[in-house]
């Protein structure tokens, strides 16, 4: 071998192993990033669910928020209508507990107090109308609205089960012997009936009319191009609708403008001795005028707020059509006259992003 094939060969020996030692050492440090990644998703995942426990939780986080607020809705609700109502009663207490404004006052508190418990974890809608129009209307996932809905109408039925257990014994005087359970009796002290006046049109348009005024106004608080409140004041205003509704519209069909709150109780009164009439009452009017009244008010409310106010991407009501999209597609006369200029221009501050 010639000095000159010895350096030649040298020079590609040492490259060779220069070029394995860098690779080894880029390999190394490319499994010690992945190690590090690998590591750092495991511990975010051991520091959410520590336990099996905690990973059920995960699952069930939001609609048992949702449950809790219906729950403490009901709670405060079916427990001052049971006050109130009971009382009258000289048997029951010696003088009366309170009155409508009193009921009015505490359904409104249960409302805010449910949006308080439950608003950082699910939102705080505990209402199945709410839940669906903003399915409807602001892009609300699908996925989760059945299992919000069962939430509801459970935590409903829990509020009111353990009301109903709470006043049993002055039921039971109330009614006039012990587990006389009747639906003109007391069945209203949890569930919502109509005044014997009013006819079934009535009563449905005062459910429509009730949560018309209901969506239109969550709709209006939540809209953040229309002065919403303040952060964490959104239970304020809850209590202040609330209590308005009740003042002025709960009269002639206890303002159920919640399917919740009436199918929930509605359910546990059956199953406590007041039997099936409280779904028979009036022709099937639970179906009626406590679900199917909240579902068109809230669904006409909802688009009669997006049609006239919201200017937002997330309604369907305000998507750019396909001249629009074709539009925004192109690109300014000036980058296309320069097209080395750089990237598109970024809208202006004012302009809404079309999505």
């Amino acid at each position: 071998m010639t000095l000159g094939s010895f350096r030649h060969h040298t020079y590609w020996h040492n490259e060779k192993r220069h070029s394995s030692n860098d690779s080894d050492f880029t390999h190394v440090e490319d499994s010690t990033k992945e190690s590090e990644e690998l590591w750092r998703e495991r511990h975010n995942y051991y520091t959410r669910y520590p336990n099996a426990w905690a990973r059920f939780r995960g699952y069930i986080r939001e609609p048992a928020a949702e449950a809790l607020g219906c729950m403490i809705l009901i709670l405060f609700g079916n427990g001052v209508d049971c006050q109130v109502v009971l009382s009258g009663n000289t048997g029951v207490a010696p003088s009366a507990k309170g009155s409508y404004l009193s009921i009015s006052f505490l359904w409104a508190v249960g409302a805010s107090l449910g949006v308080w418990c439950s608003a950082g974890i699910s939102g705080g809608h505990n209402n199945p109308v709410i839940t669906l129009m903003l399915a409807i209307f602001r892009g609300f996932p699908w996925k989760k609205v059945p299992g919000y809905v069962i939430g509801q109408i459970f935590g409903a039925w829990m509020g009111a089960m353990l009301t109903y257990a709470n006043y049993f014994h002055a039921i039971d005087v109330y009614e006039g012997g012990k587990g006389i359970r009747t639906t003109p009796g007391t069945a209203s002290l949890f569930a919502t009936y109509a005044l014997d006046y009013l006819p079934a049109a009535a009563c449905f348009f005062d459910e429509v009319l009730g949560t018309f005024i209901l969506v239109v106004v969550v709709f209006a608080v939540t809209d953040k191009r229309n002065g919403p409140p303040p952060a964490g004041l959104l239970p304020l205003v809850i209590f202040i609708l609330i209590l308005g509704l009740g003042a002025g519209w709960g009269m002639q069909t206890a303002y159920a403008i919640n399917p919740a709150r009436d199918l929930g109780p509605r359910i546990m009164t059956a199953m406590v001795g007041y039997g099936r009439a409280v779904f028979n009452y009036r022709s099937q009017y639970w179906l009626w005028t406590p679900i199917c009244g909240p579902l068109v008010g809230g669904f006409t409310g909802a688009l009669f707020y997006d049609l006239f106010i919201f200017t937002g991407r997330e309604s369907w009501v305000n998507r750019p059509n396909k001249a629009a999209r074709e539009h925004f597609a192109e690109p300014r006369p000036s980058e296309r006259a320069n097209p080395i200029a750089g990237p598109p221009a970024t809208p202006d501050a004012n302009s809404e992003e079309i999505v």
